[in-house]
């Protein structure tokens, strides 16, 4: 079973380099969405670095969405959905497994890339590397909420409009609680371990949670 998981986790992170729609698509996004930021707001280096820490969470949590619609459609129109659900690997896992390539491939990207872009955002050091750190430990609970909405719409025939809209407000405390510890070490008052420690616990439940919800949505797809 181990060997069918690290072929599948291969296989996943090859079909994503290879169609360029992984960690490319997303950091271009993630790069004119930060650029396009300091156009909008003005020349003020002071609103930029204050505002900058939240500004590149909500850049990765938008990038995030990229690609999402085509975590489960691929297989669904070549029928290897049918031959991953009937073999020998739990469903549950199979889902764990595309979701931490699909983690790889495009979340893990954006999480370097986050700190070079934020110098264009006049974020100091120290903010850019709190970034990048919470970006790590929540951005898995982006990649798992993320799955639950490709599970559910893989049998729409539109179904990638859909999935912004059911992932976003699912999105939402982790955004918050992200953004809450990086604002927490950088002017406080707050100590940043209490929402840091919820945003690990919002990533850990849904690693656990959010594949077998996906499985089941999958199932229902199937049927």
């Amino acid at each position: 079973m181990t060997g069918q998981i690290i072929s599948l986790f291969r296989r996943e992170v090859a079909l994503a380099t290879r169609a360029g729609g992984g960690a490319t698509m997303g950091v271009v996004f993630f790069l004119i969405l930060v650029a396009l930021m300091p156009l909008s707001l003005g020349p003020d280096l002071a609103l930029l670095s204050r505002i900058g820490p939240a500004l590149l969470w909500l850049g990765v949590l938008l990038a995030t969405l990229l690609g999402l619609d085509r975590l489960f459609k691929a297989d669904w129109e070549d029928g290897s959905l049918d031959l991953l659900t009937m073999s020998e690997v739990p469903l549950a896992l199979t889902v764990l497994t595309k979701t931490l390539a699909h983690w790889v491939t495009t979340g893990l990207p954006l999480v370097l890339a986050a700190p070079l872009l934020g110098i264009m955002l006049n974020v100091e050091p120290k903010g850019l590397a709190v970034v990048a750190f919470t970006l790590l430990v929540g951005t898995p609970a982006l990649a798992s909420i993320g799955a639950i909405g490709a599970a559910l719409t893989v049998a729409l025939r539109r179904g990638g409009l859909l999935v912004p809209v059911l992932v976003l407000p699912l999105s939402v405390p982790v955004l918050i609680f992200g953004i809450s510890a990086t604002q927490s070490a950088l002017i406080g008052p707050v100590p940043m371990t209490t929402p840091l420690a919820v945003l690990a616990a919002l990533s850990l439940a849904s690693l656990v949670l959010a594949p077998w919800a996906s499985a089941a949505a999958l199932r229902l797809a199937l049927e």
